[in-house]
């Protein structure tokens, strides 16, 4: 067992507990909404921001990223294929009022949690070794040295960049902050 993934997996499993927070109290009709609030002058304006659903699917194709840079197998922990061009980064979060557009509340998170956890029990088995090498493709490189920096940027800063935008989402919604 690897001692480094053991710390990455482990910030990563308190970041997931918090992913927990932010999600509870959605009404899985809201999910795929981006708020409506009112300006100055009473008129209605949409916020253009990250919605749940667009949050959440992102979030879920990285687990099988994160399992490849790792040397491990991706099929245990990846997201539906059609999931990919969906919620890439450079895709763009729509309003969704009639659920045709992205996967249901409970797929998403279901998908997104399970990808996580399953990845964490695979990944502490990793070597030390495997994280001071260089990520194999040269887009990461030019972000990561070494497959452990990749690593811990996705298993943790990621995720927790991404709640910070349902935190907001939320107090939008008038929820309240995440307990």
């Amino acid at each position: 067992m690897g001692q480094y993934l053991d710390l990455i997996v482990s910030v990563s499993e308190r970041t997931l507990g918090y992913a927990d927070k932010v999600l509870a109290g959605i009404n899985p009709a809201d999910f795929a909404r981006k708020p409506r609030l009112h300006d100055a002058q009473g008129r209605p304006v949409t916020i253009d921001c990250n919605h749940p659903a667009w949050v959440v699917g992102h979030l879920s194709i990285y687990p099988a990223r994160v399992a490849g840079l790792l040397g491990l197998d991706p099929s245990g922990v990846a997201a539906p294929p059609a999931w990919t061009d969906l919620f890439k980064a450079t895709s763009e979060c729509k309003d969704d009022p009639e659920g045709a557009i992205y996967p249901a509340a409970g797929e998403l998170t279901r998908a997104c949690f399970h990808g996580y956890r399953t990845l964490h029990a695979m990944a502490r088995a990793v070597p030390d070794e495997t994280l001071l090498a260089q990520p194999p493709d040269e887009r990461t490189r030019s972000f990561f040295t070494t497959i452990g920096a990749a690593t811990f940027f996705l298993l943790n800063n990621h995720i927790a960049m991404h709640l910070g935008q349902l935190s907001t989402w939320r107090r939008c919604m008038g929820l309240g902050p995440a307990m």
